[in-house]
């Protein structure tokens, strides 16, 4: 079972693309995905609509980070082939999926999203359809009143 709203999100550390150590701010709004796989369809989909709605998400001071357990080089090759701009934290040890309560399924963790703000889970999404998400997630967080509904 995967940490609900209202649950405090544990403080988590991970590298990315780069290889440089993020911890994510979760005091600001904030979207946390996890997928299962590097360059796979349904993965580089949700990818490229949540890099194509980056902007968007910018201007209303909403973090996003893509989560997979996949590693360093798999997550740099992903973001350089499809020009992400976002981080997307390496978890080969599962350690962020298991701060989320987000179960590993043949080593991979299934398509769920967190909303984050002022430290709590505001928002899940499980068994996400990747196409069209980046803008529902946007267009929610506007709906709850955590970002500028103008704006978005």
């Amino acid at each position: 079972m995967v940490l609900e709203p209202g649950s405090v999100v544990p403080a988590v550390a991970a590298e990315n693309q780069r290889g440089e150590r993020v911890r994510p701010d979760f005091s600001r709004p904030t979207v946390v995905y996890f997928y299962p796989k590097d360059d796979t369809p349904g993965c580089t989909t949700e990818a490229r609509q949540f890099e194509d709605r980056h902007d968007d998400y910018e201007e209303v001071g909403v973090a996003v980070y893509g989560v997979s357990t996949d590693d360093v080089d798999s997550h740099r090759e992903f973001a350089e082939a499809h020009d992400l701009g976002f981080d997307l934290l390496a978890d080969p040890d599962g350690t962020v999926a298991e701060a989320f309560d987000v179960d590993l399924r043949d080593g991979r963790t299934p398509r769920t999203t967190f909303v984050v703000a002022q430290e709590q889970v505001v928002g899940v999404y499980e068994g996400v359809r990747p196409d069209g998400h980046a803008t529902d997630v946007l267009r929610d967080l506007a709906e709850a009143g955590l970002v500028d509904a103008a704006e978005q």
